[in-house]
């Protein structure tokens, strides 16, 4: 197939969005499609297959904001796109963003099949502007989504169910959709590792996430304040993003202990997650948790936000694995109980490593292949 990749976001593997769409062109690859990818990667010029367009200025307020978050976003430009798609069986375009929209009308005129992935909550972009809360702002977002942009696409990718019938619900439309998840690597695998000598005798809690609002680092360490055994934890952030400086502040602030604060390796994590003691998601908003699934799938036994904006709670055997959202004092609790409860958190590890569903990046991205083929093939020129 002749397969043509249009992402505004593409860099640094440092964002679950860029994570997706490199796996999914390194997968087309192996199988010998013909892969072209438009985005503003600087580091990609001059690479074989990618079209490179310049980078998308909003004003130094804005600009800022995407800085910190350690991204760049593309600015349209239509001869680099039509170049691009020329000759495409199908287009896939990552984001509901201006890039990805101009490239919609594009193939339209070219009559070239369209897919469209959906890795972006509202909550995502607004709350970048103080509006993650604002339910008529977020479904604003929604509907702006669905009219100028996944309205005119084939079929759509949705990691989940979740979010599916969160986007169908909040458009009243149904859509052409396949539900196929981002998937784990085979790095993350159960192993025998030996925590760092400085964290032999702590209670170790991970939590993989981006420093942003929407992942609520905060309802973590303000649960170290409700802990009994306080003393006895350290917390590893894992990642990179925004909010870095403002976590540390908190934590100096309410003289909670600081945490390990580290952007890691695949490689590294799954060292990282092997040793550690529990896994904690107090996510507010998430579309699927990878991070999650990654660690789980070693074996280690999470608590989750129930959060009603996040797919992530679904990964929960029992309420043991689940706390109230953005509740400190009850996330607290559940930290206390898994401390106290050894014998049980090693049974519900196995149980983890045993019964939860988790499907590998290969098959996910052999389930994306077909969907792209059934696309072309059912496409009415």
């Amino acid at each position: 197939m002749n397969v043509t990749i249009i992402a505004s976001v593409l860099g640094k593997e440092n964002n679950g969005t860029t994570v997706a769409c490199m796996n999914l062109i390194r997968y087309l690859e192996k199988c010998g499609d013909n892969v072209k990818v438009v985005c503003c990667d600087k580091e990609k010029k001059g690479k074989e297959n990618y079209y490179i367009v310049p980078t998308l200025s909003l004003g130094k307020v804005l600009n800022k904001v995407i800085e910190k978050n350690g991204v760049e976003i593309a600015k349209t430009d239509n001869s680099i796109l039509k170049e691009a798609i020329k000759g495409a069986d199908i287009i896939h375009v990552m984001v509901p963003f201006s890039l990805e929209r101009a490239a919609i009308k594009i193939a339209k005129e070219l009559k070239i099949p369209i897919s469209a992935g959906f890795h972006c909550q509202a909550e995502n972009l607004t709350c970048h502007l103080g509006f993650m809360n604002n339910r008529l702002i977020n479904y604003l977002t929604y509907k702006n989504f669905y009219n100028h942009f996944y309205k005119y696409v084939d079929a759509i990718h949705y990691p989940t169910s979740f979010i599916k019938e969160v986007f169908e619900r909040t458009i009243k439309h149904k859509t052409n959709s396949y539900v196929i998840s981002n998937g784990v690597s085979d790095i993350f695998k159960t192993k025998d590792v030996h925590k760092p000598e400085e964290l032999n005798n702590k209670f170790v809690i991970l939590f993989i996430g981006r420093f942003s609002k929407e992942k609520s680092h905060k309802v973590l360490l303000d649960a170290m304040k409700y802990s009994k055994h306080k003393d006895d934890i350290k917390l590893i952030f894992a990642g990179a993003g925004p909010r870095r400086s403002e976590l540390i502040n908190h934590a100096k602030k309410n003289k909670i202990d600081m945490p390990i604060m580290k952007f890691y390796s695949k490689e590294e994590l799954c060292d990282v997650i092997n040793y550690s003691d529990l896994y904690c998601h107090p996510s507010e908003v998430e579309i699927e948790g990878i991070a999650c699934l990654e660690a789980v799938s070693t074996g280690l036994v999470p608590v989750i936000s129930d959060s009603k904006r996040s797919a992530t709670k679904y990964l929960a055997i029992d309420d043991k694995n689940l706390f109230k959202c953005n509740d400190s004092v009850d996330l607290a609790k559940k930290i206390d109980y898994w401390f106290e409860n050894k014998d049980i958190k090693d049974l519900y590890k196995e149980t983890y490593i045993n019964g939860t569903n988790v499907v590998k990046t290969r098959e996910c991205m052999k389930k994306m292949r077909l969907m792209f083929k059934e696309v072309v093939d059912n496409y009415e020129r």
